[in-house]
């Protein structure tokens, strides 16, 4: 069974924010405004994105 995948852009900036929010987008593998990276669907990304959820928009993706 395969897992599905989500695709992460983000779509605010890091400045000005929490050291743990930067280093999330980082573990996310973003770092710059407008960078997307389509990542596997598990409860652990999920949760990385729910926590700057302010930063990123997340879409499902097939």
């Amino acid at each position: 069974m395969a897992k599905g995948k989500i695709k992460v852009t983000q779509t605010g900036s890091p400045i000005g924010r929490p050291n743990d929010q930067r280093q999330t987008l980082i573990g996310l593998g973003l770092n710059k405004m407008h960078r997307t990276r389509e990542l596997e669907d598990t409860p652990a990304v999920r949760g990385m994105a729910a926590k700057v959820k302010h930063l990123v928009r997340v879409e499902e993706t097939k």
